[in-house]
């Protein structure tokens, strides 16, 4: 047994605000595969020998589910594509990366001492992390208990997706926007498609600088494009906003200390 994992462990599901009734479904869900090479390190005595392969297939799966139950409730007027456009969209790798390291997951994985980690490869780490994580709340405390835990993602990121669908030529603005921000244009890579030959489904993903911003699907390269252009608005509009809100909340301050002086 390792009491540092534990207490690791604890502190973890302390900031999550939950209690595992069984506290070797929350080590599993944080235990990459690599780490089966040194397995002491974490903590044989507790886990059995296992990564969090089989959580995340079972997270992923309630994931898209619990969004797809959100955005069917939320959005009463939007149509079967719209909704699957959305939940996509909504879930996607590099939204549940920024879920994972929100609640410090980078900090919580197992990880094995001999693993050379890139930023790509410790992103899709964290993403599979995140959905072993919900797998792992739904086993021990219930899917009511799981779809709360992810509410507060949902409701604060779905917005933004929505407001991304209003642009027209998202493409077209995505260059302006780039040129005018950062001067780049963005470049889009086609990715290895998928479906049966007669219902090809395309896939690409937009890129500024050596930063991925999006990625998106669609019948056509030029709908996937398109969608994967939206989906870096979103990003960059979400950004926008978050830098924002130490701009105002100073203003705010200064507005109350000129009040307090006259």
């Amino acid at each position: 047994m390792d009491p540092s994992g534990d207490e690791r462990d604890a502190r973890f599901a302390a900031q999550l605000g939950l209690h595992f009734r069984n506290p070797a479904l929350l080590r599993v869900a944080l235990t990459h595969r690599s780490v089966l090479n040194d397995w002491p390190a974490a903590g044989e005595g507790l886990v059995p020998a296992q990564s969090n392969e089989r959580l995340e297939f079972l997270g992923d799966a309630l994931l898209g589910a619990i969004a797809a139950e959100y955005l069917y409730d939320r959005y009463l007027d939007a149509d079967e594509g719209t909704l699957t456009r959305r939940r996509v969209a909504l879930v996607r790798a590099e939204t549940l990366v920024r879920w994972a390291r929100e609640i410090g997951m980078a900090d919580a994985l197992y990880l094995g001492s001999g693993e050379r980690i890139s930023e790509g490869t410790r992103d899709r780490m964290l993403a599979g992390a995140f959905e072993a994580l919900v797998g792992a709340i739904a086993l021990d405390r219930g899917t009511r208990t799981a779809r709360g835990f992810l509410r507060t993602f949902l409701a604060r990121d779905a917005p933004l997706v929505v407001a991304g669908e209003t642009d027209e030529n998202p493409k077209g603005r995505l260059q302006e926007l780039a040129q005018e921000r950062y001067q780049l244009s963005p470049a889009y890579e086609t990715l290895p498609t998928s479906g049966p030959d007669h219902a090809r489904i395309f896939t690409a993903a937009v890129s500024l600088g050596e930063r991925a911003l999006g990625s998106g699907s669609g019948p056509s390269k030029r709908e996937a494009e398109q969608v994967a252009a939206r989906e870096a608005l979103a990003t960059l509009r979400r950004e926008e906003e978050e830098s924002a809100k130490p701009r105002r909340i100073t203003a705010v301050a200064t507005k109350r200390r000129k009040r307090g002086t006259t």
